[in-house]
């Protein structure tokens, strides 16, 4: 969904205001860019000089020419929004912005409760924006707009599970706000406040436009400080209050443990110890949505320990990649394949730690390397080649 679709044509009101900025000798240039702010099909200049030549149409009003004036001086170039026809969708932004600014802000102490409202506003406004260029009634029979809480429980709510979820949990948040204090507890709460904002810049870009998106004007402030490892360990211990502990548990046990592996429920981010090289030792996000994120997913959230994830010794790496090529992989071949593909490094290195993840693990108590199903897959699409067959036979060991 666009913004708002504004047709090339001209319409009446348009030629009416046409007319008498012509009246007020206005060249045909600045009426032609006056008119074309704001809009996705602009108007040509013939459009301009059939309204000179129709005799038919009646100049607007002065003030109709400056109110006219005045709205599209309004528009922001950079989001396309205009006060008098976008005010959810501003009120929104700055809604979830000013939301943002006040639980980042060090010196304030009421930052979860005050997320909490500021974001069920924001969420409020840019649903009911949603629906109402749906053409569907916001206001229930006693004239009141619809809440929040309503709109989550739509047959036609436009967004994901996950996101709805999210929602809920926010406004359970809310409600509690008004009958209890929540002190201590953002710490507790911050994943849900993370994927809360991540959910809105997304409704934003995909039920209205890209230009809408918040990324540039909300910035995400990262620890560079060196932390040893008993400071990551102890990282998220924190003083949470036994009632607030009470509240995220009651709001958490309405939904199922898969959903709450939802990264629209609630935003993870997972620490993992490994040797990387240079090029591969940095921090990426990517979008839980993609086929990068999915996988990301999938691997992050399976708590296995290595035995099953590296199960193979290499004896039984031979005899796999022998059946499966029918072709005799000896030991002698595995070590020079091992050697050859760079999966570990060679005996008697510094650093025997130091292998390719995806195919090997070198175990510390037993010194010895065990293998993935992952090293047998590719094994086998290598040695079926004669020619690569014959460059891993080659390789040396010594």
């Amino acid at each position: 969904m666009v913004l708002r679709k504004r047709e090339g044509a001209l319409t009446k009101d348009e030629q009416r205001i046409v007319k008498a900025l012509l009246e007020k000798s206005w060249r045909n240039q600045d009426i032609q860019a006056l008119l074309n702010i704001g809009r996705t099909a602009t108007v040509n200049s013939a459009r301009i000089t059939e309204v000179k030549a129709d005799g038919r149409v009646k100049p607007a009003l002065h003030e109709e020419v400056e109110f006219f004036k005045r709205k599209k001086e309004s528009y922001d170039p950079k989001t396309g929004l205009n006060p008098y026809d976008d005010e959810r969708l501003i009120r929104a932004r700055e809604a979830m912005v000013l939301a943002v600014q006040i639980f980042n802000n060090p010196s304030l102490q009421f930052k979860t409760e005050v997320f909490s409202v500021l974001a069920n506003i924001a969420w409020t406004y840019l649903l009911h924006e949603f629906y109402v260029r749906k053409s569907s009634d916001i206001f229930d029979k006693n004239g009141r707009s619809l809440l929040l809480s309503q709109m989550i429980e739509r047959r036609d709510f436009p967004l994901s599970k996950g996101i709805k979820n999210n929602l809920a949990y926010m406004i359970g948040i809310r409600n509690d706000v008004e009958h209890k204090l929540l002190s201590r507890s953002d710490q507790l709460f911050f994943p849900k406040l993370q994927a809360c904002c991540l959910n809105f810049d997304k409704a934003l870009t995909t039920l209205f436009s890209p230009r809408l998106s918040l990324q540039h004007e909300l910035s995400l402030a990262l620890q560079f400080a060196k932390l040893d490892f008993d400071q990551i360990t102890t990282f998220q211990s924190y003083d949470i209050p036994e009632q607030i502990s009470a509240l995220n548990s009651h709001l958490d046990s309405c939904y199922s443990e898969e959903e709450k592996k939802d990264m629209e429920y609630q935003f993870r981010i997972i620490y993992t110890f490994t040797n990387s090289n240079m090029n591969a030792a940095h921090i990426q996000f990517v979008r839980p949505e993609s086929a990068e994120g999915k996988d990301i997913r999938n691997i992050l959230e399976k708590r296995v320990i290595s035995d099953d994830l590296y199960p193979l010794k290499p004896k039984q790496v031979c005899d796999s990649v022998s059946k499966g090529t029918k072709i005799k992989f000896t030991i002698n071949n595995h070590s020079r394949a091992v050697r050859y593909y760079k999966v570990k490094q060679s005996k008697g290195g510094k650093q025997p730690e130091n292998t390719d993840k995806k195919y090997c693990i070198y175990h510390r108590a037993h010194k010895d390397y065990t293998y993935s199903q992952a090293w047998v897959d590719y094994l086998i699409s290598r040695v079926s080649d004669s020619e690569e067959l014959a460059k891993i036979r080659a390789v040396r060991l010594s």
